[in-house]
């Protein structure tokens, strides 16, 4: 029997009536079925814009995920569970955490969110209220899968089992206006972190060391900030994002009002299904060309660069020789491949293999972060490297950004990506140094890559200025 497909107020209180239902018959149950789950109650709707919908919403945190694959996507709001905490994450403390709520649960229940790239470090007054790590389980979703729309409410038992009063208040509150497209402002400012001197004295001193043999990569970022004379909307700007960057992961992590993490990441770190695990070494850079036969001496020059091929070659190491040491089996693809996006294309070498019985996602994101596609390598050394030369915090760019459940997990690499507070965009992009690296080309690469954020502005990417 065909499901009816419900409008926007139909659909609310369907969803009503269903979660009371549910609380109701939780209510009920002996007080000996203690053990925590999640219950998933959902209401098929309409065809929905999950990121239209999400921008008229007033409930904090807001959270947005779209796969690359196309899959699915989902935008969130509010909270049933959060699982947070400051400094370097214990994963034995998060698989017993998670383990224990997503055995019993609901299997297609996710938990969204992520890590900061160095979580040993402490964080700056920006990036102070994402903490170490932050993974929200949301209490209302819009999820958009297999063609498929459908508003959820996710209810955390027994404890949600006495609360129905506020959540179907919480479910009122939920908007459905009409979606306005709006406008994005011009940037009337713009500083970069480090500076022109600065990012060539950073890159001189990296290739000494690389002479002296104390470094054989390492990834420098550079953060440009802009300023607007009125309050950015983050969610508006992630849609203006999502259009300019296809194939891409884009998410969007606002855990309160007026500071939102938002990027558009070409880059897997991994996904699992079941025990099969996937990854991908991505580094080596150039752009698109503006004609068929430009683009093709682009994409020739990349696969043929010594330099490139080099940058590549210490992700493609590291990836294998992590993953191979969590799994049974691992395939990794010994061609060299393009990944053509939009405005760019990187090397890409894919990686596949059955975990060993036990490894769990966060021993995987433990023994993975950070690959040397943004941190370099040796590791330890690159990430000493990076706090002294780095004159910002980076946050969560270039950290492990997804979502996880009980089945299957999936995580970028945080990169492509900016920080939205009231007036000021923070922009975020690294560019990989190897021996052989020219700090103008390097300067060149990562003003191409913010040039996804700076065109939707009608900017184009700035040039070097001694």
């Amino acid at each position: 029997m065909r499901r009816p497909v419900r409008g926007p107020e139909s659909v609310r209180w369907t969803l009503a009536d269903k979660v009371g239902r549910a609380l109701s018959e939780a209510a009920a149950e002996p007080t000996g079925l203690a053990d925590e789950r999640i219950l998933r109650v959902e209401a098929r709707m309409a065809h929905a814009k999950p990121l239209a919908w999400l921008r008229t919403q007033s409930s904090s945190p807001r959270t947005y995920w779209s796969g690359r694959d196309g899959d699915f996507e989902v935008a969130a709001v509010g909270i049933a569970d959060l699982v947070e905490g400051d400094g370097i994450p214990d994963s034995a403390s998060l698989r017993k955490r998670f383990a224990t709520t997503l055995a019993a649960s609901d299997r297609r229940a996710r938990y969204y969110g992520g890590i900061r790239f160095d979580p040993g470090t402490e964080p700056d007054e920006d990036w102070k209220t994402f903490g170490g790590y932050r993974f929200v389980l949301p209490r209302f979703e819009m999820l958009v899968e297999d063609g498929v729309s459908k508003l959820v409410c996710n209810l955390v038992l027994p404890w949600d089992a006495h609360r129905a009063d506020e959540i179907l208040e919480e479910i009122e509150d939920l908007s459905f206006e009409d979606y306005s497209p709006g406008v994005l402002p011009k940037p009337v400012s713009r500083t970069d972190s480090p500076g022109w001197p600065g990012w060539k004295r950073n890159i001189e001193r990296a290739l000494a060391a690389f002479d002296e043999e104390k470094l054989g990569k390492v990834v420098f970022a550079r953060r440009a900030d802009f300023g607007f004379e009125d309050d950015l909307d983050p969610v508006l700007l992630a849609e203006n994002l999502e259009d300019a960057t296809p194939g891409c992961f884009h998410f969007y992590l606002e855990p309160e009002d007026g500071t939102a993490f938002v990027g558009a990441s070409p880059e897997r770190l991994f996904r699992r299904e079941g025990r099969e695990v996937r990854s991908e070494a991505v580094a080596g850079t150039r752009p698109r060309g503006d004609s068929e036969v430009a683009d093709a001496e682009l994409g020739e020059q990349l696969l043929g660069s010594a330099k490139d091929l080099s940058e590549h070659s210490y992700v493609r190491d590291s990836i294998g020789e992590t993953l191979g040491n969590l799994c049974e089996t691992l395939e990794i693809e010994e061609r060299l491949s393009e990944m053509k996006l939009a405005r760019g294309r990187h090397l890409v070498s894919r990686a596949r293999g059955t975990l060993r019985e036990g490894v769990t996602d966060w021993d995987v994101l433990e023994a993975l972060h950070p690959t040397p596609a943004v941190g370099g390598h040796p590791k330890e050394e690159a990430l000493e490297e990076i706090r002294t030369s780095e004159p910002f915090d980076r946050g969560w760019y270039a950290g492990p950004v997804g979502w996880v459940s009980a089945d299957a997990a999936e995580f970028a690499v945080g990169i492509r990506s900016g920080l939205v507070n009231g007036r000021t965009l923070r922009l975020f992009s690294g560019a990989g140094i190897v021996a052989g690296s020219v700090p103008e080309e390097e300067w060149a690469e990562i003003e191409q890559k913010i040039g996804d954020f700076t065109r939707i502005f009608g900017a184009e990417p700035g040039h070097v200025t001694s």
